[in-house]
C-alpha cells in the first residue's frame, strides 16, 4: 500500500493506474489539510473549518475523492476509520487486495490540527461516523458483474447531529468564538450536504441496474 497524508490531490500516476485497470493498491490517510507543510485548508477541508488560508471557515463542500474513483468503474473503493469499525476495515484491505485491478482504501486520518486530544482518537472516529460526516462503504465492481450494486453501505444512518461532532474540534469551535453567526450557518450547510450525502449513497446501494450513472 502507498499512502499520502492529503486526500486533495490524484497525482498522475495514480491516476494513470485507475484508467489503465492495473493491478495496484493505493492507500490515502485522509487528514482534511495539508498536514505536512502545516495544515493549510485544501479540496479535502470540509465546509466551516478553519484551517491556514481560511481563517474565517471554509466556505466550500469538500471533494468526494471515493465518488471520483468509482465513475472509473473498474476501481474497488473503500472508506474505513479503524475507531468506528474495524472489522469492516479488515473486509475492505482483504477485499481490495483480492481485487484484480486498482484499489483505492481510503482511511479517517485524525491530524493535530484538527485540535482535539489524540488520546481519545478511537472514541473520536466513531463519532465522526455516527454523525454521517465520515461514511463506511466499499464499491466492488466484481458485484456489477453478478447484477449486483456495486456500492455496499457499511454505515448506518446518522444517530447524532454532525454539529454534536463537529463542536469537539476546534477547527470548527473557533469560528463560534469568531464569528457565531457564519458558524451556524456552515454548520447547517454541512448537515445538509452529509443528509444528501446518505442519501445518495443508499440509493447508490440499492442500484442494481445501474440506474444511478456516475
Amino acid at each position: 500500500m502507498s499512502a499520502d497524508r492529503s486526500a486533495t490531490q490524484e497525482s498522475s500516476a495514480n491516476g494513470h493506474h485507475r484508467a489503465t485497470g492495473e493491478n495496484v493498491n493505493i492507500c490515502v490517510l485522509d487528514t482534511e489539510v495539508y498536514s505536512n507543510t502545516g495544515g493549510q485548508a485544501s479540496k479535502a477541508t470540509n465546509r466551516g473549518a478553519v484551517a491556514l488560508f481560511a481563517a474565517a471557515g471554509k466556505r466550500a463542500g469538500k471533494k468526494d475523492l471515493g465518488l471520483i474513483a468509482m465513475s472509473y468503474k473498474n476501481v474497488y473503493v473503500g472508506r474505513i476509520a479503524l475507531g468506528a469499525n474495524d472489522a469492516q476495515a479488515l473486509k475492505v484491505l482483504q477485499e481490495a487486495e483480492a481485487h484484480n485491478g486498482p484499489s483505492l482504501i481510503i482511511c479517517y486520518c485524525p491530524c493535530i490540527n484538527h485540535g482535539f486530544d489524540l488520546n481519545s482518537q478511537l472514541q473520536h472516529q466513531k463519532m465522526a461516523v455516527d454523525s454521517g460526516y465520515w461514511t463506511l462503504l466499499r464499491y466492488n465492481p466484481a458485484l456489477a458483474a453478478e447484477g449486483k450494486a456495486p456500492l455496499i453501505l457499511d454505515s448506518k444512518k446518522p444517530t447524532i447531529p454532525v454539529a454534536e461532532y463537529i463542536y469537539t474540534e476546534n477547527r470548527y469551535k473557533q469560528l463560534t468564538r469568531n464569528n457565531p453567526e457564519v458558524a451556524k450557518k456552515l454548520a447547517d450547510d454541512l448537515q445538509k450536504e452529509v443528509d444528501a450525502r446518505y442519501a445518495f449513497y443508499d440509493a447508490m446501494s440499492k442500484d442494481t441496474e445501474g440506474l444511478i450513472s456516475l
